[in-house]
C-alpha cells in the first residue's frame, strides 16, 4: 500500500489523535507476528485470541502506531470505537483513493476457485492481485485491499457471509466494478435461516456495487458449454465453438470456468485468449485436488463443505473410471453451520454417498455417522462403514481399511480438519 501520514489515518477512522501524528505509516497488520517496521497494527478480537493483548510486541517491533478499542497506555495508540470497523474504513477509503478496479466474488460454492481461475487469466494481461488465501470477512477482506500496490489495475476480491448484512457491509468497502454471484444453495444455516435468505444476503453485492458496474448472476446457465467430458486428471468441453482444457475435475469447475470467463470478458479477454490461459490453471489446494501417489489416487477436498458441494465433490468421484482392482473410498467428515436442518441434510447425504458407487465410507464426526448410518440402511452389504469421532482417531486406524490402488475422496467442513488424513494417507 502507499503511505498515509498518521494524522490523516486519525481522519479517515474517526480515531482520538495519538501522541505523535507526524509518522506515516506503510502497511497494515493484524497479526502482531507479521508487524513489519511502520506498519499500524490493528488490535482485533477474535474467538480466541484479543490484538490488544500483543500491543506492546507490536511497538516493539516498531510499529508505527497501534489502532484499539480498548484504553491502553501504550505507545503510539488511535483510540477508537470498534477496531475491526476502521479497518474497513481505512479499506474503503485506500480503494476509492487508488485507481484500481474490483472484482468482488461471492456465492454459496465456487468463489475461490472461480477467483484463481479469473486471476490467473486475467494475470497473463494486466497487473493484477489477489490475497493468498480466502480473505472473505470483515477483516480479510480489507487486509486483501490494503495489501494491493496503487498501480496495480485489477483487484479479485472473495466475499463471504455467515450473518444477514455481511455482504452488504462488505460490498460497500469493497465498492466493486464487476459484482459476480456464482451458484446459491444452502450453506451457513445457522445464521442465514434459509434459501430465500441465502439468496438475498448474496444478492446484496450490488448493493456497493459502482453506479456504472456489472453484476453476474447464474454465468452458467447463459453460456451453455458443449461435448463436457471427465478425464483422469482434467475436464474438457466446448464453448461457442471453441475447446477448452480445464485442469480441474468435474461439472461444478466447468461452471466455474464459464463464469470465470464472463469476469474476463468484461476486460476484453476473447475466449481464445481464455481457452489458451486456462489449460495451464495450477492446483487449487484442498479443492478436489487430485494427488497421486505410489500407490493411492486421492481428491483432496477438504477446505470446507456444504450439501451442493458434497454432492458435486461425489458426482467427480462417480465420474472416475477404475479398474478392477481399484477402490472407490470416501473419507467424510461432518458439513458445519447447517443449523436445525443439521441431522436431515446429513441423512441426506447419506442417500447421496448411496447413490454412487462407493465400496468404503469412513465416517468422521457425529453427523457424517449419520449420513453413514443413512447410506448403508440403503446400500446394506454393497458399502462397508466405520465411523469415528475425531480425524486423529481415524488416522490411527487407515492403514487397516485403506488399500493399495484405491480412489480416496475426503470432503468435510474446516472443524474437520481433514488435511490431517491426506497427510496420513501420503505416508502409508
Amino acid at each position: 500500500m502507499k503511505k498515509i501520514s498518521i494524522g490523516k489515518l486519525a481522519k479517515i477512522i474517526n480515531a482520538a489523535p495519538p501522541k505523535n501524528t507526524s509518522g506515516f505509516i506503510t502497511g497494515v497488520s493484524t497479526d502482531s507476528r507479521t508487524v513489519k517496521p511502520g506498519d499500524c497494527f490493528f488490535a482485533v478480537k477474535g474467538e480466541n485470541f484479543d490484538g490488544h493483548d500483543y500491543i506492546a510486541r507490536a511497538l516493539g517491533k516498531k510499529a508505527a502506531c497501534v489502532v484499539a478499542s480498548s484504553d491502553t497506555t501504550s505507545g503510539n495508540v488511535l483510540k477508537v470505537q470498534d477496531s475491526v470497523k476502521a479497518l474497513g474504513c481505512l479499506a474503503a477509503h485506500y480503494r476509492n483513493d487508488c485507481n484500481f478496479k474490483v472484482v468482488a466474488i461471492t456465492g454459496s460454492v465456487g468463489k475461490t476457485t472461480t477467483r484463481q481461475i479469473t486471476y490467473h487469466v486475467l494475470s497473463k494481461h494486466f497487473k493484477t492481485f489477489q490475497a493468498p488465501a480466502n480473505f472473505n470477512n470483515s477483516i480479510g477482506l480489507p487486509m486483501t485491499l490494503l495489501a494491493a500496490d496503487p498501480d496495480d489495475q485489477i483487484i479479485i476480491a472473495e466475499l463471504g457471509s455467515s450473518y444477514t448484512g455481511e455482504i452488504e457491509y462488505l460490498t460497500k468497502i469493497a465498492a466493486p466494478d464487476i459484482a459476480v454471484v456464482t451458484k446459491i444453495c444452502l450453506a451457513h444455516l445457522e445464521g442465514l435461516k434459509d434459501l430465500e435468505a441465502i439468496k438475498k444476503e448474496k444478492l446484496s453485492i450490488a448493493q456497493g456495487l459502482k453506479p456504472d458496474g456489472v453484476l453476474i448472476t447464474d454465468a452458467a446457465s447463459k453460456l451453455k458449454p458443449q461435448n463436457p467430458a471427465f478425464k483422469e486428471s482434467s475436464t474438457t468441453f466446448s464453448l461457442n465453438g471453441i475447446d477448452i482444457t480445464l485442469p480441474l475435475l468435474g461439472q461444478g469447475n466447468i461452471e466455474n470456468a464459464i463464469t470465470a470467463f464472463a469476469i474476463c470478458e468484461q476486460f476484453g479477454i476473447t475466449l481464445n485468449q481464455f481457452a489458451d490461459a486456462i489449460k495451464t490453471l495450477p492446483p487449487i489446494p484442498m479443492r478436489t485436488e487430485l494427488i497421486k501417489t505410489e500407490t493411492l489416487t486421492i481428491l483432496n477436498d477438504c477446505y470446507n463443505a456444504n450439501p451442493a458441494s458434497m454432492k458435486n465433490a461425489l458426482k467427480i468421484l462417480d465420474d472416475m473410471n477404475p479398474n478392477e482392482n481399484q477402490r472407490k473410498v470416501f473419507i467424510c467428515g461432518d458439513m458445519a453451520e447447517l443449523g436445525n436442518d443439521e441431522k436431515h441434510l446429513h441423512q441426506q447425504l447419506g442417500k447421496d454417498i448411496a447413490d454412487n458407487n462407493i465400496q468404503l465410507l469412513i465416517a468422521i464426526g457425529p453427523l457424517a455417522n449419520l449420513a453413514a448410518q443413512a447410506a448403508k440402511k440403503i446400500k446394506k452389504q454393497n458399502l462397508q462403514t466405520y465411523s469415528f469421532k475425531d480425524t486423529i482417531s481415524a488416522c490411527n486406524q487407515l492403514n487397516e481399511f485403506i488399500k493399495k490402488d484405491d480412489i480416496v475422496l475426503i470432503k468435510g467442513s474446516r472443524a474437520a480438519k481433514l488435511e490431517a488424513a491426506v497427510k496420513k494417507l501420503k505416508s502409508l
